[in-house]
């Protein structure tokens, strides 16, 4: 499953793209609201991601991983995914994280928005959430361009270098406006 916006590209990563993750993830300024912290050599970051690419073959699938690229050039920019209640409930959770070079341009909202389009249009989802660490405000401020609502405080949730950190749950309703 890929996803397109004006700018960008959704594609499921595949092990080719083991090192290019393994440098988003490297990166101090992507984790500092991360929970999966810095990895220690690209052995961590291969196990990291197995997972994500043994779940491609499940039926439902639960988790979606995916690559985000520029359209007009294949750059590899960030990560994208989507995890999926497959209950009655329709409910699913969206994340996305981008190399520091690529921050500032509007890649985040636009994908935030093309993965909300994919959870009411694809997924025939009633309910896409997202979870954002209090103090990640560039991020707060993308979930809220796109429409979604701040629900509540989970307190002392995010375990980030030893320290719990607490994390607003913002939302979006199938019948909510989507935002531009």
């Amino acid at each position: 499953m890929k996803f397109e916006s004006k700018r960008l590209q959704l594609l499921e990563i595949s092990w080719d793209d083991l090192d290019d993750i393994h440098r988003l993830h490297s990166f101090p300024a992507v984790d500092e609201f991360n929970t999966i912290g810095i990895p220690k050599n690209r052995q961590e970051t291969e196990e990291l991601i197995r997972p994500a690419i043994e779940e491609q073959t499940d039926k439902p699938r639960k988790s979606y991983t995916w690559k985000i690229v520029l359209k007009d050039s294949g750059e590899f920019i960030g990560l994208a995914g989507f995890s999926l209640s497959l209950d009655k409930f329709r409910l699913g959770e969206i994340y996305y994280k981008l190399l520091p070079a690529h921050w500032g341009r509007g890649y985040a909202t636009e994908v935030a928005q093309r993965l909300i389009k994919a959870g009411f249009e694809d997924f025939h989802l009633h309910k896409v959430e997202a979870g954002v660490a209090t103090e990640n405000i560039k991020s707060i401020r993308v979930l809220e361009k796109c429409g979604m609502v701040r629900e509540g405080l989970r307190r002392k949730i995010l375990p980030i270098r030893g320290k719990w950190i607490d994390n607003y749950h913002y939302a979006i309703l199938e019948d909510d406006p989507l935002a531009g």
